[in-house]
């Protein structure tokens, strides 16, 4: 198989993870068309253009299976698709098939050193999830997680940038992973590892099989008035408490949300606050990021207090429609949340945890 490279998978560090190895290329360019960016696929498409028009890429010849199977995957997961392009070496033309996003009407030039700045680390990430079910999951079940995929790089892009972390250590040295497997795979995930890691005594533990729940990172956020000390707080469906056997599965919680790829924390709060509550937050006050049960859950939250103007009136019904949200707010007062944390009322941590917090530092918000 010889192919034609262009757009994000002239990214050596990308087309490597895509691949299983480094192969050997060589610099070519595709005639006629021009790099566009099909931004809902994060994917470059080749558009038709003047006849003067040329694009840089990189080839490789002859492929061996192994890497060609690997590419055909990752093109299926992330909805990529064959086309014929006129290639030239600088001596002549030679027709190459290349991978690239359908064309669309509104694409837009790709900006490649843009890219290479702002979204490069997180399409590496994004391919490495991709590529980590090519022998346990099909490319069309992949496709359509490709969301949640990248949610997923997105927080392991976090971690790895120190978030949660207290070892200096190398994970990768401390914890061998001999079999990885998908169960199940959706919205959310479920992925069985077995592994040894390093016990305390320097040696490797033997084989045991571990599952983790594969979420992405989430944020909360506790809008507090100071002048009337009151809380907003939402109430909504939760499906953990109803499968529990919860007979109250309306929770009492502070606005949540996962992180968008390519979102900040802060950002994120911000968002969800105006989608669950309508309100528009003044000053957010960090109050702990952790992992709310690292026994079983991939899930790593940021809690923040945000200082919020809470009229009577303000709360009301809101949500995404497009994900079933129905969320109602409500304003309590400050002392009464309190008082719901220490009968039980209130029986989600990061809520707990947030009004413990406020209750501490109310004495930095301004009245």
């Amino acid at each position: 198989m010889t192919v034609f490279f262009c757009g994000v998978l002239t990214h050596a560090p990308l087309r490597d993870v895509v691949l299983g190895q480094a192969v050997a290329v060589w610099p070519g360019s595709a005639e006629g068309v021009r790099e566009g960016w099909a931004e809902g696929a994060f994917q470059v498409s080749l558009v038709p253009a003047d006849p003067d028009a040329r694009v840089a890429g990189l080839c490789a010849v002859d492929l061996s299976p192994e890497p060609a199977a690997r590419l055909q995957f990752y093109a299926e997961a992330t909805g990529l698709v064959s086309q014929t392009v006129e290639v030239t070496d600088g001596a002549e033309l030679v027709p190459v098939q290349c991978l690239a996003a359908p064309v669309s009407e509104a694409c837009p030039p790709w900006d490649a050193a843009a890219w290479l700045g702002r979204d490069a680390a997180l399409a590496v990430a994004t391919a490495a999830e991709i590529m980590a079910t090519c022998r346990t999951l099909p490319a069309g079940q992949v496709r359509a997680r490709l969301g949640a995929l990248q949610v997923r790089a997105s927080s392991r892009l976090r971690a790895m940038a120190g978030a949660g972390s207290d070892s200096p250590d190398c994970p990768a040295a401390r914890v061998q992973v001999s079999a990885l497997r998908h169960p199940y795979a959706n919205f959310f995930a479920v992925e069985e590892y077995d592994l040894q890691f390093q016990r305390f005594d320097g040696q490797l533990s033997d084989t045991i099989t571990r599952a983790a729940f594969v979420s992405g990172d989430a944020v909360t956020v506790l809008p507090y008035d100071p002048v009337r000390d009151r809380v907003l707080l939402v109430e909504q469906f939760r499906m953990g408490p109803y499968a529990r056997g919860d007979t109250s599965p309306w929770q009492l919680e502070a606005i949540a949300g996962r992180i968008d790829p390519g979102e900040s924390p802060e950002d994120c709060a911000r968002r969800e606050a105006m989608e669950e509550a309508g309100l528009t937050l003044a000053t957010l006050h960090p109050v702990a990021s952790y992992y709310p049960s690292p026994g079983a859950k991939t899930e790593y939250l940021y809690s923040f207090v945000a200082s919020a103007d809470l009229p009577d009136g303000v709360a009301g019904v809101f949500g995404v429609a497009d994900e079933s949200e129905d969320i109602r707010g409500h304003l309590v007062a400050f002392s009464t949340l309190i008082e719901m944390v220490a009968s039980g009322a209130v029986s989600n941590a990061p809520l707990i945890l947030t009004a413990l917090w406020l209750q501490r530092e109310k004495g930095r918000f301004s009245l």
